[in-house]
């Protein structure tokens, strides 16, 4: 099969198609899978596929972001589910670095059709609003489904050694990733950063206890803030108003603790994540459940000052994204997986 050219072939059953689209704007190879009523695209973040290396699997976070965007009629950007971020040449040297397109988002999208966090919108007059399909499809086990779709077409390719297969994931994407190494056993090694053991929901409360603990709010403020956040909770578990909130469907799939599947994965682990960071300021409990369990599969690393997405954390407390650190963090982590 001829790597870079548009080819259609039928994998491992008669309902799944697989097209290799090519290198796209110079910086990918963009794949796309057929299944069911899914259409699910990925790339490949390289040029050219000629030396066999293991699959590095890269799990983004949330929100409906395309993978590449046009800035204007000269730039097109990738954002590769925040892979722009990485030192993707180190990367390249040892594995295929993967990502897998947001569910019901398009592939690649102009700079107009997205709100000012790259969301992409379908109405351009309507900024808060996300494509119906993408909100029914914003649940944990479609991403799961996804993800291992496309892995099992990856170990199929004859530019693939499947005798070692690496997946990692931020945010949303450690709570992707620990559920694919949960259940997929050729996985066999994972990287989560900036993961929530307790689940999406927890943070909020957390969050608006730690204001009033630090006097950004008070106490009756943070009292109000809480039971709306409780109340929101009922409703994500109310089948009738799930019905009508579609986005509760990820506020109630994203919520649910995971620490049960996590500490569970017998194979090399790697949690990274920032000491700023609100929302895994439960890591540093981690450790204890596996000592309980006898288990040394976990390394972990704390992040020193760095929030959420490894942007260092000024003394207002908002991130200074002139000095961010991915770079550091996933050459870290790719050094790990190496040893």
């Amino acid at each position: 099969m001829k790597l870079i050219s548009l080819v259609i072939i039928v994998i491992l059953t008669s309902n799944i198609f697989a097209q290799n689209k090519g290198v796209v704007y110079n910086q990918a190879i963009h794949f796309q899978l057929e299944h069911e009523n899914d259409t699910i695209d990925f790339i490949v973040a390289d040029t050219i596929l000629n030396k066999k290396k293991p699959v590095f699997l890269f799990c983004q976070g949330s929100l409906p972001i395309p993978l590449f965007i046009r800035i204007n009629k000269d730039f097109v950007f990738m954002f590769g589910g925040g892979i722009s971020n990485f030192d993707k040449a180190t990367i390249r040297e040892h594995y295929h670095l993967v990502v897998i397109s947001m569910p019901k988002t398009p592939f690649y999208s102009e700079i107009n059709h997205l709100t000012q966090s790259l969301c992409y919108i379908p109405d351009t007059t309507k900024k808060e609003d996300f494509r119906i399909d993408y909100l029914q499809a914003d649940f944990l086990d479609n991403y799961v489904k996804r993800a291992n779709i496309v892995l099992d077409f990856l170990e199929n390719q004859e530019w693939v050694d499947d005798s070692k297969l690496i997946v990692a994931g931020h945010s949303q994407g450690a709570i992707i990733a620990t559920a694919l190494a949960y259940k997929n056993k050729k996985i066999t090694h994972l990287g989560v950063f900036a993961y929530n053991p307790n689940g999406r929901i927890d943070q909020m409360i957390r969050e608006e206890r730690k204001n009033a603990e630090k006097g950004l709010q008070t106490w009756e403020q943070a009292n109000g803030n809480i039971d709306y956040w409780i109340n929101f909770w009922k409703n994500a578990n109310n089948p009738i108003i799930l019905k009508e909130q579609l986005q509760l469907i990820a506020w109630k799939s994203f919520s649910k603790p995971t620490i049960h599947e996590f500490t569970s994965i017998d194979i090399p682990i790697y949690l990274s994540y920032g000491t700023e960071d609100i929302t895994s300021d439960l890591c540093d409990l981690i450790p204890l459940k596996f000592i309980e369990k006898g288990k040394n599969n976990l390394t972990l690393k704390r992040e020193i000052g760095l929030g959420h997405n490894f942007f260092e954390i000024g003394e207002n407390g908002i991130p200074n994204h002139k000095k961010e650190h991915w770079t550091e963090v996933m050459n870290g982590f790719i050094k790990w997986t190496i040893k």
